[in-house]
């Protein structure tokens, strides 16, 4: 059977630009009812991430009226650069919280990808080779989170929890055990720090990254089973499994995809900052939970959409520079975070509960 075969039992065919999401069996007209709710779905998606998007321009407007400044041509390309790191992290965590799993060791796998990356180069690597290098890092940590969870059936949140701290203690042992505790950017290739101000018609290429990540990975959810199949997965694991779709291996597939792109991230941190230690990305997968929760991901699985992701990646960075331009504490930048996580829970969670009430309605009145 073809990747772009029909979508699995259970599950509406999502409307272009839109995330797919599980929908109710109808009980009358079956050709009818599925694009009803899939309709509903689009709607909700779509006034979500406006609403993100309204966030963040008022949010600019204000801190621009504070400092002008703010919007110049070299504020906008460090902005970009920033939120281009966050934004690939967010992209592989929405893969995988679609699944109804989290994965909380992407700010150690990128930590440790970054070094690694780092002492390739120092030692004479080519730039394309120390760039696959790390990325495979990053797949090989999200390659063991996701054989255990999908293996050995361990809660994801304990999983990465334990692989969280595991990832960054070898980090440290590695740093340690080579006796290169810090890399200077002194130490990397010019053609490696060359890629943090590379820029093609005034865009940084970080950032083309980053909308080419987020591209492939939303399309591969929207057009091809295989990425559909992880919607049905979050919706209800168990009816998956019985519609035949093979929930361990699309959710070890998941967690290998968010490692990859944490690897990924790793290696853009690592051309982006040129210092690299032990402590890298630390503190990280708060924020890049917040960005795909914010962004519309359901926490709870089965929904979200990966361009939302990217949307909250960007508010949340914007959020951290605009706040010193307020004259605001950055203590309040945590705050906000955890606020909006709390929120964006809430918010899916009424959502929810009145898309299931309407598709409720309708279908009683159709049978």
């Amino acid at each position: 059977m073809s990747e772009r075969a029909s979508s699995p039992v259970g599950t509406a065919e999502p409307a272009s630009g839109a995330s797919p999401t599980a929908t109710p069996t109808p009980t009358a007209s079956p050709t009818e009812r599925p694009g009803r709710g899939a309709a509903l779905v689009h709607r909700l998606v779509v006034v979500r991430e406006l609403g993100i998007l309204a966030a963040l321009l008022l949010l600019v407007v204000a801190t621009v009226v504070a400092n002008p400044r703010f919007l110049s041509g070299q504020n906008i390309r460090d902005l970009l650069i920033s939120a281009s790191i966050l934004t690939v992290l967010a992209a592989g965590q929405t893969v995988v919280i679609i699944t109804r799993n989290v994965d909380l060791s992407v700010g150690s796998t990128l930590g440790l990808s970054a070094y690694a990356t780092g002492t390739l180069l120092v030692n004479g690597t080519p730039v394309p080779l120390a760039v696959l290098a790390g990325v495979a890092v990053g797949a090989l940590c999200g390659l063991l989170n996701g054989v255990i969870v999908a293996v050995a059936k361990v809660p994801s949140l304990v999983v990465t929890l334990g692989t969280l701290y595991a990832i960054r203690g070898l980090d440290s042992l590695w740093a340690s055990q080579s006796g290169r505790l810090q890399i200077n950017a002194a130490d990397l290739p010019s053609g490696f720090k060359a890629i943090a101000g590379a820029r093609v018609l005034g865009v940084p290429v970080l950032f083309l990254v980053a909308v080419a990540v987020v591209v492939l990975v939303g399309h591969h959810l929207r057009s091809y089973r295989s990425g559909r199949e992880l919607y049905g997965i979050g919706s209800d694991p168990d009816a998956a499994r019985l519609s035949g779709i093979p929930v361990g291996r699309r959710v070890l597939a998941a967690f290998v995809v968010s490692g990859a792109l944490a690897g990924l991230a790793g290696v853009m941190y690592a051309a982006r900052f040129q210092t690299l230690d032990a402590t890298a990305g630390t503190g990280q997968e708060l924020f890049v939970v917040a960005a795909a929760v914010v962004g519309g991901v359901a926490i709870f699985g089965g929904s979200g959409s990966v361009y939302g992701a990217a949307l909250g990646a960007l508010l949340l960075t914007t959020i951290g520079a605009a706040l010193p331009q307020l004259g605001l504490n950055p203590f309040w930048r945590e705050a906000a975070v955890g606020a909006l996580i709390l929120a964006a829970i809430v918010l899916d969670r009424s959502l929810s509960l009145r898309l299931a009430r309407r598709l409720r309605g309708r279908n009683l009145r159709g049978s």
